[in-house]
């Protein structure tokens, strides 16, 4: 196990059953009976996935059940055979299940279906999204993306040609999906072992997030909608671009009060913890203080995002992060303006500009 990490503030009001362990390279920690964490590697600024295998049985078959993949890249696959060899008992893997979409969850999902003929468990919307983003040069990224982050002030030409020229991103990090997968629903629930986990779906990051709760066990598989040390990444983007993502992800958090305040999270980056509660009114707050913020800085003259960007984040970022940044700023712009605090105009430079307004609701939007 490895050691590493410091808390900061808001990580001291929860708290970390396995302390500072992390898994070695190519091995788990059991984290609750039947539950083990892997962790693997990231190349960006957010460095590590965690995955998790449940113990199962289908159909008198006993194996296991895997949650989430990581990017396909070949060190992920080496890290998962020696995985296959060390960790699942000699038994095979039974399915797949992803939480969602997004590359460093779905990526690796094609290559582990096929090593193991296994079926993959996704939610419709997101697995959609997913083979839509596999088309490469005409789905995400590109000319589309470039457009609609200049629309919102995102419009230096030297952005805008790197932008432009990101049309392999995403298939790239997912290459594939399998053809065939099996649907899960909110409020669906998955028999795993002797385990009945419930589908608890989540909004605002990803279109159709799935995260998983066992009322045995008390363990809540949260994806990325409950993140112990870090905000989840809340943005709006050109494939829906009138979102109100920021409402969607703040109403989604919310469903996880009706779970138990000592319930184990199991978060997709960052130390199994708990004091869910507690981190949900943190996120909160941390939104709330956002949007203040965002108001203060649109009352006294109009901003698009990309003046919204410094507001939200000081530090230096690379063009990842900026897209993931401006994304982020239209998502808080967006949730003033649906409330009516802001209104939005189209500027003759053909820029979305935010300023503060009395509008009543209904206005908002026009």
């Amino acid at each position: 196990m490895k050691q590493k990490g410091t808390m900061n503030d808001l990580e001291q009001q929860l708290h970390y059953p396995m302390g500072d362990a992390l898994p070695e390279l190519g091995q788990c920690i059991t984290v609750a009976p039947g539950v083990k964490w892997i962790r693997m590697a990231l190349p960006f600024a957010l460095n590590h996935i965690n995955l998790w295998l449940l113990r199962d049985e289908i159909h008198g078959q006993q194996g296991w059940s895997i949650v989430d993949c990581c990017i396909h890249k070949e060190e992920a696959k080496t890290q998962w055979e020696s995985i296959f060899a060390n960790e699942l008992e000699g038994l095979p893997v039974l399915r797949v299940i992803v939480t969602h979409m997004h590359p460093d969850h779905i990526g690796l999902a094609h290559w582990l279906c096929d090593r193991w003929n296994a079926p993959l468990w996704i939610s419709a919307a997101d697995y959609q999204i997913a083979r839509f983003g596999c088309m490469g040069p005409t789905a995400f990224g590109g000319d589309r993306a470039a457009d609609f982050f200049a629309k919102h002030g995102l419009n230096s030409p030297d952005i805008v040609t790197q932008i432009r020229a990101r049309t392999n991103y995403f298939p790239s990090l997912v290459p594939s999906v399998p053809d065939q997968y099996c649907r899960m629903l909110d409020g669906g629930k998955l028999t795993i072992g002797p385990n009945v986990w419930r589908c608890i779906s989540g909004y605002g990051h990803a279109p159709e997030h799935m995260a998983l709760y066992c009322e045995t066990l008390n363990v809540l598989i949260g994806g990325d909608m409950m993140l112990p040390r870090i905000s989840t990444n809340v943005s709006v983007y050109e494939q829906e671009p009138e979102a109100n993502s920021l409402a969607l992800f703040l109403d989604s958090i919310d469903r996880f009060k009706a779970l138990p305040e000592d319930t184990l999270v199991l978060p997709s980056h960052g130390k199994p913890f708990t004091g869910m509660h507690t981190r949900i009114g943190q996120l909160h707050d941390h939104h709330r203080a956002r949007l203040a913020e965002v108001m203060q800085a649109c009352s006294s003259r109009a901003c698009s995002a990309a003046d919204i960007i410094p507001v939200l984040f000081t530090r230096a970022l690379d063009l990842h992060q900026t897209t993931f940044a401006i994304g982020e700023s239209i998502a808080h712009l967006h949730a003033l303006w649906f409330e009516g605090k802001l209104a939005r105009h189209l500027d003759a430079d053909g820029v979305y500009r935010f300023i503060a307004t009395a509008a009543v609701p209904g206005q908002q939007r026009h």
